[in-house]
């Protein structure tokens, strides 16, 4: 009938229009994309994050082939870039970005793939100090490349050892450069501390560390620094030495560690009040004290050079103020040790400094978005790292929060009297609020006054601190660096007497219980939705946000918690956490504890109820499941009678013929399993190991063994999912 009355062509028509509307609903979002073209650069950095973090979730290490098929994306989608339509532009720069994050993810391993040491060492240990750093116990650290173990292998040796020297070890005070002797304890660096915690083997991998360990035997000087070695470790280590003898408190540590980045003069003391009063920033080595320094430098030799008539007239000073501070900014960068946070402050003051140069507006998201595609594609792994993660999040929020106030602010109708007081307030809120949800989810806590002593420190830091190190290092040379030092020394004085005040006020910190998977990701990307789309479509940013609070707040902790190496079992109680052992595996201790949200030290937190017996007997009883941690001289000579007893039976030892009756947990197959994590269900006790995946960082598989070890216990193993079954 409809044929009739629009005859064939009206039918074909009708049919045409209605393929054109629908291909029109189809394309429209590709032609917003591609109408928006001018501001989506920005989303390069989120799209190669997105590939990176895809291909770090991977349970094993791709093969080749994904590369190639990768790379050969990569090169499609380009090659329709170049010939296709203009609406699939957007489609293709996803394809392209998430392809060249796998390419960068895949040469970055291979760039750094070394040996780590596949046993427990000790013995001698000979190498070249690259490194003198304390560890979390106060204990000084050096770092050695050059290795050199007894009857170890060449191609088994790793690259770089980290030793701790325990108590006051004898011997020669070593500096960079040096090629010193010690006996050590090795062994390769320790995964994770529970299923899902950070992987500490894997930053390890990155960073070439092959192994760590102890010693409290003498270091002895193999033979000294070779002329013209390690030149800038040797010049960090000699200005920091030089600064703290002029400045020897801990105020002139902290000054030290500000200006050059080595902190092996500051102790843990000082780091905890910093860390709990929210100002350990200013010690990091970022964009803050970048910024402070270069704008210092920026200024004097502008305005030093406009007080110079002939020059100024001839010359723009501003270009050639820009050019020297890149120099200074370079030479800092390497001075300071070059970690993340600083090769991104880096990254900006180029492409600040460059757009002074060509006469171009230099503080944008553009800008910050470069830096992040280059730190991105050079190194991959600094993703997952909070110094990354923090550092981005306050540069962006400053830059797009101050954008916004300055849209809604006239700067104009304030007066100039109250701008700098307005600009200190708003950037301490706007980079607080920031970087809050990195800080609780990687540190499990909350500064709750951390703004009032950013106030009382910041403009301290900025106008005090820092420019007085600037006039030291100029004034060294003629040796007239005492003045300054002494401004800097007061200066630093101030922010720890501030930092130790306010976190010793109560309720300074507050616990945050480790957030669920996925709960960062969704943050980070329903702010940078808020932050980058335009018009009133970015309010859905906010949905991500509010799933991933709901998810956080409604995240399970587990029921049980084993260390690798069956030393110390946590058991979810009544007040909390409550630890089998008072001392040992502090590591493990301390992490369960920070991922729950407590601020318990492992001494009270073992006194807590929730297991029964005797420290070298603990019993729990969870989901019907009996178990009993056994610990001590007499703890196989007991292991017989507790598996008569138990369900499940953790020992630090390692048994050849475990008994009948119950599954046994000793360090054999926890060498296999990592740390493992229990959870209540019903009938028993779900079990989640750590090592379950196999990428180039993770410990090589074990052969056998684990059948005979679980099978006294079948009914439970049927449900653990462990590896090798």
């Amino acid at each position: 009938m409809l044929g009739a009355v629009l005859g064939p062509g009206g039918a074909r028509n009708k049919v045409a229009a209605g393929a054109a509307s629908l291909r029109d609903v189809l394309t429209w979002p590709l032609r917003r994309l591609a109408e928006a073209r001018g501001n989506l650069f920005p989303w390069v950095p989120v799209l190669i994050a997105c590939g990176i973090g895809w291909w770090f979730s991977l349970p094993q290490e791709p093969g080749l082939w994904h590369y190639g098929l990768a790379f050969l994306v990569m090169a499609g989608a380009g090659l329709l870039w170049r010939l296709g339509p203009e609406v699939l532009h957007p489609l293709l720069a996803v394809l392209i970005c998430l392809s060249l994050a796998w390419v960068a993810c895949g040469l970055r391993v291979w760039l750094v793939s070394a040996p780590m040491l596949e046993f427990r060492y000790y013995g001698p240990v000979t190498g070249r100090v690259v490194e003198i750093d304390r560890s979390q116990t106060d204990a000084l650290r050096l770092t050695l490349d050059r290795v050199w173990l007894e009857r170890v292998a060449r191609d088994r040796t790793p690259e770089r050892v980290r030793v701790s020297l325990r108590g006051k070890v004898p011997g020669h005070a070593a500096r960079p450069g040096d090629v010193v002797m010690l006996t050590a304890n090795l062994a390769a660096p320790d995964g994770p501390a529970e299923p899902g915690a950070f992987d500490f083997r894997r930053m390890a991998f990155f960073d070439g560390l092959g192994a760590v360990g102890y010693t409290s035997a003498p270091v002895m000087l193999w033979h000294e620094a070779e002329a013209g070695a390690r030149p800038i470790d040797r010049l960090r280590s000699h200005l920091s030495a030089a600064m703290m003898a002029a400045m020897p408190s801990q105020a002139g540590a902290y000054a030290a560690g500000a200006m050059t980045g080595d902190r092996s003069g500051i102790t843990q003391e000082t780091v905890a009040a910093l860390r709990d009063s929210s100002l350990a920033h200013l010690l990091a080595i970022s964009g803050m004290n970048l910024a402070f320094l270069i704008g210092f430098v920026f200024a004097l030799i502008r305005y030093g050079l406009a007080l110079v008539p002939y020059v100024a007239l001839r010359v723009s000073t501003k270009k050639v103020a820009a050019v020297v501070s890149l120099g200074v900014a370079a030479f800092y960068l390497a001075l300071s040790g070059s970690n993340v946070a600083t090769q991104r402050a880096f990254i900006m003051v180029c492409v600040v400094l460059g757009a002074v140069l060509l006469d171009r507006k230099a503080l944008t998201l553009r800008s910050a978005a470069l830096a992040g595609i280059v730190l991105l594609l050079w190194q991959p792994e600094s993703l997952l790292e909070p110094g990354f993660q923090m550092s981005f999040a306050a540069t962006v929020a400053l830059i797009a929060g101050f954008r916004e106030v300055d849209r809604r602010v006239a700067a104009g109708r304030m007066p100039r009297l109250f701008m700098p007081v307005f600009t200190l307030v708003l950037s301490s809120v706007i980079g607080g609020f920031a970087t809050a949800p990195y800080a609780a989810a990687h540190f499990n806590r909350f500064t709750d006054y951390g703004l009032i002593a950013n106030l009382l420190t910041v403009p301290v830091m900025g106008a005090v601190v820092m420019p007085a190190g600037a006039v030291a290092a100029l004034l060294a040379p003629l040796g007239l660096a005492a003045l300054p030092l002494w401004v800097m020394e007061r200066g630093s004085a101030w922010i720890l007497m501030i930092a130790h005040w306010v976190a010793g006020w109560e309720g300074s910190v507050t616990a945050i219980p480790a957030p669920a998977p996925g709960s960062l990701g969704l943050i980070t990307l329903g702010g940078l939705w808020i932050i980058l789309w335009r018009g009133w479509g970015r309010v859905a940013g906010f949905v991500p946000i509010l799933a991933a609070l709901v998810m956080w707040a409604h995240a399970s902790r587990p029921a049980v918690l084993i260390s690798g190496d069956a030393a110390l079992v946590g058991v979810m109680g009544p007040e909390g956490r409550v630890l089998s052992a008072r001392k040992g595996a502090g590591f493990a201790a301390r992490n369960w504890l920070e991922n729950d949200g407590d601020l318990a030290r492992q001494e009270a937190a073992a006194a807590r109820p929730g297991m029964t017996g005797a420290e070298g007997r603990r019993a729990f009883d969870l989901a019907g499941v009996r178990g009993i941690a056994l610990k001590g001289r007499g703890a196989q000579d007991d292991l017989a009678m507790s598996c008569a007893e138990a369900d499940v039976v953790i020992i630090p030892a390692q048994i050849d013929a475990p008994p009948d009756g119950c599954l046994v947990l000793d360090q054999r197959l926890l060498r296999q399993t990592g740390p493992l994590a229990l959870y209540a269900v019903e009938g028993g006790l779900r079990v989640e190991a750590t090592r379950s995946v196999r990428r180039a960082w993770s410990p090589p598989p074990m052969p056998g063994g684990l059948p005979q070890v679980i099978r006294p216990a079948a009914r439970i193993v049927a449900e653990t999912g462990l590896p090798g079954q």
